[in-house]
Formats: structure tokens, C-alpha cells, sequence
């Protein structure tokens, strides 16, 4: 894998286990609504996860390559705990390898906040620990530069 520098990102992490220099990290935070509900008792497809999974690659792209590249295919989508609509989930994500045009992404979607309906319909608590409820990973591609 070619070394290479990030040109683009402004917020980095420590450089990852192949060795490059600094790699992007990235964060998305979203509120599961009612919409997102597919299956009874306010259950959430897997498919929105995948989709959020999806906008923070592109993220990750965009602060790698100052483009939205193409996700490219996943080698590993794990669903660890249900979602519902109300929960409030976190997602991170950081680009572990560089090749010449590939870059591999390793990400998480955690559930921080969820609603609390024993308090009060509108009530919420804050979770002690994140609660992992999705781990993922794939190879994004950056189009060729432009002569």
C-alpha cells in the first residue's frame, strides 16, 4: 500500500495499523424517528443503519480525498442490538488503509440516548455506557485523478 499523506481532513487521529500517517476520523449523530419504523414494537430495518453507514463513508471519503469517492463493497456488516424509533445513535468512523485508490473504513454505529416511556411519553435518559448496536467494514475507491 502506497503511503500518503491526508490531504484534506481537518480532524485526524493517530495513524492506524498499516502504518500511514494520519487518517480522518469522523462522527455523525442521528435521532431515529417514527418514520424509520419497519417492523412492530417501533423497530428499525437494518437498511437505515446500512444507509447512515453509507453517509459516513462518504464523509470519510470527502475528509480523505476532498471527494465522495464510491463505498465499494462491505466485508463485514454485524447488527449487535435492536433500534427504535427515539433512540438517539452515534456513529464513527475512520479510514484504516491507503492504497492507490482504495481506502478500507472501519466503523461503528453506538445507541447513546433512548426514550424512557416510564417517566413520561416524551421522556429520554442518557446512557451510561454506549450501547455497540452495529460494527461495519468495506473498501471505499477515490476517482482517478484528473490529468
Amino acid at each position: 500500500m502506497e503511503k500518503k499523506a491526508c490531504p484534506h481532513g481537518a480532524e485526524k487521529a493517530p495513524s492506524g495499523p498499516t502504518g500511514q500517517g494520519e487518517l480522518p476520523v469522523a462522527s455523525l449523530r442521528f435521532r431515529v424517528s417514527q418514520m424509520d419504523v419497519t417492523y412492530g414494537g417501533g423497530i428499525v430495518a437494518g437498511g437505515t443503519v446500512v444507509k447512515w453507514f453509507g453517509d459516513l463513508a462518504t464523509e470519510l471519503c470527502i475528509r480523505y480525498d476532498g471527494d465522495e469517492g464510491l463505498l465499494a463493497a462491505y466485508d463485514l456488516m454485524e447488527f449487535k442490538q435492536p433500534v427504535h424509533a427515539g433512540d438517539y445513535l452515534e456513529f464513527t468512523g475512520r479510514i484504516t488503509g491507503v492504497g492507490n485508490r482504495s481506502r478500507r473504513i472501519e466503523m461503528e454505529c453506538h445507541k447513546v440516548i433512548v426514550p424512557d416511556p416510564d417517566r413520561g411519553p416524551t421522556a429520554a435518559k442518557v446512557l451510561p455506557e454506549p450501547v455497540l448496536v452495529a460494527r461495519a467494514s468495506g473498501t471505499v475507491v477515490a476517482p482517478k485523478p484528473k490529468a
